[in-house]
């Protein structure tokens, strides 16, 4: 696997490139943690007021408990305590269900912060990193071949500008086709240097 060009210029490009997506996606990552944590901080509302019903809800059940002992007077004292009781667990089952609210917007947000430019910066640089990728992976397996050069050659000839290939012969298909070796080794660089891979001698 080639991940880099042989040509400087080029490598320079790619290694800048992944270096500032990278840091991109890092800046994402740690953009959608921050929201996060800030909103999460708002569930702490949410377990004051668990902590407030618990608490409620415990004192006025000893209380109706206490008074429930009381004679003759007991069974209708404890009742409005009991309904008090009941309103402090409502307010508890509250703070939880803000509490889960809370988290639940806060990965939603933390989630969505970060996923839609990483997903962007994903599509227009990673991508094309997995074309060079391949492309000069099978540059070099061509070339690695017996018959390398001049399948290059070939499709240099059929891939290449027209401009570039009269550059090195004014009739490189002529040239190609009588096996002129020069010409065939130039058509050869000239494919090769598109897909960031150098002819060694």
């Amino acid at each position: 696997m080639k991940l880099y060009s042989d040509f400087a210029p080029r490598r320079t490009r790619q290694v800048i490139g992944d270096l500032l997506a990278l840091a991109a996606i890092a800046a994402w990552v740690w953009l959608g943690i921050v929201v996060y944590q800030l909103v999460e901080n708002l569930a702490g509302f949410g377990r004051q007021m668990e902590d407030a019903g618990a608490g409620f809800k415990d004192t006025m059940t000893q209380v109706g408990a206490a008074l429930g002992g009381v004679p003759l007077i007991g069974g209708g004292i404890r009742a409005p305590f009991d309904g008090a009781s009941g309103a402090g667990a409502a307010l508890e089952q509250a703070g939880q269900s803000q509490q889960v609210a809370v988290s639940q917007l806060a990965t939603g947000l933390g989630i969505g912060i970060a996923a839609l430019p990483i997903l962007t910066i994903l599509l227009f640089w990673l991508i094309p990193r997995m074309r060079f990728v391949r492309r000069a992976g099978n540059a070099q397996a061509i070339v690695d071949t017996s018959a390398g050069i001049d399948l290059l050659a070939l499709r240099a000839l059929a891939t290449q500008k027209v401009s570039a290939l009269t550059k090195i012969d004014l009739e490189p298909m002529a040239a190609w086709r009588r096996g002129d070796e020069t010409v065939m080794r130039q058509l050869a660089q000239l494919e090769l240097r598109s897909s960031g891979v150098r002819l060694r001698d």
